[in-house]
């Protein structure tokens, strides 16, 4: 292989590293800008787990950025859509963070920990949203610190509704709610533990030093977690609704399209595209949505038109298929014109004309 070739690889995780040295290495796929393992288990094993166990999982393309400087909180609070002064002290808030026309931009997590403030970034768009918010650091007392550069870390993900009981077996704190988090040290480590969004199940992730990485792991599995890869997580995510950047949401994209309302607030002062968000607002709807829907034929491919009533209805963004133990269901992820949602009509697609439902909530698996 070319230097050249090397130099535009992904890099590969610290778990993914990990976990190629032992008997049976993993294969390894582009996901987020970063080289994982695809699968860990059998499909079927990893979706149970994920749906009815507790599931542990890669978390290395999680960026973690510090704010630092006394302006740090009013300008946050300028560049994003959901509070920043009002989070608690130990809490976090998803967010968009748009451009003067309000396109969307990317999205990243506030954390706060105390009077800590950091972002949450995902490393397919790290450099880009950090080189978005870098421009607008003008007279602010602000200063945006990559973490994990001087002793490196990762992250680690344990999903799904029995994480709670993998968790006291391992001696690490429970988060009640979603959105909140917390900071220990375990066995000699410090770990960040945070409680994101989830819609089927429950979401922490453990941010470490590499070093820890696995010793964390063995005690996660231990305590009765599976070992997941990133396309049954992936599928996960579709299943619960919950859109990724640059593959459901794009540039050119309005907030309220992405029906993602827990990424606004509405009472938080000015942001950057805040005019047009509240322009949408008071004007009460935008002409097409995004839209969880449950598909009765063959797996569909991104970019495939739905019909409703002869005309194109909108289009499949993701789609995935879920080996449950109750048999194989389909769920995608959709922009759907306001035309064919208001009919709340059948909708179709592919050739054979096979049939989509728009789903009010996320399945029960």
């Amino acid at each position: 292989m070319t230097e050249s070739a090397l130099a535009t690889m992904n890099p590969v995780t610290p778990l993914a590293a990990l976990l190629a040295g032992g008997a049976k290495p993993p294969q390894l796929v582009d996901y987020r800008c970063v080289q994982t393992a695809r699968e860990l288990d059998a499909a079927e094993t990893e979706i149970a787990a994920l749906a009815s166990g507790a599931a542990v999982h890669d978390l290395g393309w999680m960026r973690r950025v510090a704010l630092r400087g006394e302006d740090r909180f009013r300008w946050l609070s300028g560049m994003v859509t959901n509070t920043v002064t009002d989070l608690p002290a130990h809490g976090g808030a998803w967010n968009l963070v748009l451009n003067a026309q309000g396109r969307i931009q990317g999205e990243l997590t506030t954390w706060r920990d105390g009077d800590a403030l950091e972002l949450e970034i995902s490393a397919e768009q790290y450099e880009r949203l950090l080189a978005h918010l870098e421009r607008f650091i003008i007279m602010d007392d602000v200063e945006l610190v990559p973490l994990g550069q001087e002793t490196p870390e990762t992250g680690v993900g344990l999903t799904g509704p029995k994480a709670d009981e993998v968790l006291e077996r391992v001696g690490l704190p429970v988060c009640d709610q979603p959105m909140t988090g917390t900071a220990v040290e375990w066995n000699g480590w410090q770990v960040r533990i945070v409680r994101s969004f989830g819609a089927l199940g429950k979401h922490y992730e453990f941010f470490l030093p590499t070093a820890g990485l696995g010793k964390l792991w063995s005690c996660l599995r231990t305590a009765g977690a599976f070992p997941v890869g990133v396309a049954m997580l992936d599928a996960f995510r579709i299943a619960e609704g919950i859109p990724a950047y640059g593959v459901d949401i794009a540039e050119r994209d309005l907030p309220q399209e992405t029906s993602q309302m827990r990424a606004l607030h509405f009472s938080k002062g000015c942001y950057l595209g805040q005019e047009i968000v509240e322009r949408i607002r008071s004007r009460g709807k935008v002409h097409r949505h995004l839209r969880l829907l449950e598909l009765d034929g063959a797996l569909p491919a991104a970019g495939t038109e739905l019909t409703h009533a002869g005309t194109v209805g909108g289009t499949i963004t993701s789609a995935a298929e879920l080996p449950l133990a109750s048999g194989k269901r389909r769920f995608a992820l959709a922009m759907l014109r306001e035309e064919a949602e208001a009919a709340n009509a059948p909708l179709t697609y592919g050739a054979e004309a096979m049939a989509a439902r728009i789903l009010s909530a996320p399945p029960t698996l």
